[in-house]
């Protein structure tokens, strides 16, 4: 298992195994309302498995996360997708793993994103990740996600910690 994970700018390219990044730049729009607006069509799709809904819901996260971070454990949504967009252009950490089998995630594969505070991210059914880290807080988050019955939420504790580091951190 490693011990330090260093945190690397997100980005379409890097995250694409994980989830989508919810931004503008990257990404090709059209105008619509007379040319007054350019959208960025379907940046993310909502994925939902059983009887269940795509909810809209605000997370506020009202801790704030100090770098380096020792993290202990990752979850994953197996029945939904589930999306987070900054709403006051926060900066967020991102932490995703693969899976190693149907029951843990390959801690050893652990990655670490930043986002710019444009983007947001939209993990897919079954991704690994930690629950939200911001580097500011009182943070709101639009989140997007399954509402609906059954058990969605796994979660996975490590044996060890494992910290999350800047390049620039020793």
């Amino acid at each position: 298992m490693p011990h330090h994970i260093l945190i690397q700018p997100i980005s379409n390219e890097n995250f694409a195994e994980f989830g989508d990044v919810i931004s503008c730049r990257g990404h090709d729009f059209f105008h619509i309302n007379d040319a007054h607006t350019e959208r960025y069509h379907a940046l993310a799709e909502t994925e939902i498995m059983g009887h269940a809904k795509v909810g809209i819901s605000i997370f506020r996260n009202i801790q704030t996360t100090t770098l380096p971070v020792e993290i202990s454990m990752l979850e994953r949504h197996p029945k939904g997708s589930q999306a987070f967009i900054p709403m006051h252009g926060q900066k967020f950490l991102v932490l995703v793993a693969p899976s190693l089998d149907t029951d843990r995630p390959d801690i050893c594969k652990l990655q670490a994103f930043i986002t710019d505070g444009s983007q947001g991210v939209n993990y897919h059914i079954g991704t690994w990740h930690h629950p939200l880290l911001t580097l500011e807080s009182p943070s709101d988050f639009a989140v997007i996600d399954r509402i609906g019955t059954g058990h969605n939420c796994d979660v996975f504790q490590f044996d060890e910690k494992i910290q999350i580091m800047l390049l620039d951190h020793p």
